[in-house]
């Protein structure tokens, strides 16, 4: 089984707050093919829920020992008929996160070409909103022009 610090219990419980579980295990129980399924879960994710249908809390806890020992995962959380199981993803590459659009404040490099072309180009980094965007010259224009009040547009 893999051993994890409370501090990174705490956070991959806070990771899979969100989570819907992937995995259900029935009447039969923990079968190979449950098992193999728990398997694919963890090789794809790395953090998944699995769900128990049945009443027997020790059975659970059972299941959920088994789990971790033979898939070498890591429990993280058992609470009711959730299970909350983690195991490193297997491929060598890093996670990515996904940049959100359109929100918030991200940094963008802008370069300019001097204006003779014999010295070297300006390069400088800029904080753009959401709502901006840099044009090919190198501006800072708003995507969408901003909406201006009708009790101003009729007092002016």
């Amino acid at each position: 089984m893999l051993k994890l610090t409370p501090a990174e219990r705490s956070e991959l419980r806070s990771e899979a707050h969100g989570l819907k579980p992937i995995v259900l295990i029935g009447e039969a129980g923990l079968t190979p093919a449950v098992i193999k399924e728990i398997d694919a879960g963890l090789n794809s994710h790395g953090l998944i829920k699995v769900r128990v249908f049945g009443d027997d809390r020790e059975a659970r806890i059972g299941m959920y020992d088994t789990i971790c020992a033979e898939l070498n995962a890591a429990p993280i959380q058992h609470i009711g008929k959730l299970l909350v199981i983690y195991r490193p993803k297997l491929d060598g590459k890093q996670e990515t996160k996904l940049v959100k659009k359109g929100k918030g404040l991200r940094e963008v490099t802008i370069v300019k070409p001097s204006p003779s072309g014999t010295k070297k180009p300006t390069v400088s980094k800029v904080m753009v909103k959401g709502n901006e965007r840099v044009t090919q010259g190198g501006n800072i224009k708003r995507a969408k022009p901003r909406q201006t009040s009708a009790k101003k547009t009729s007092l002016g």
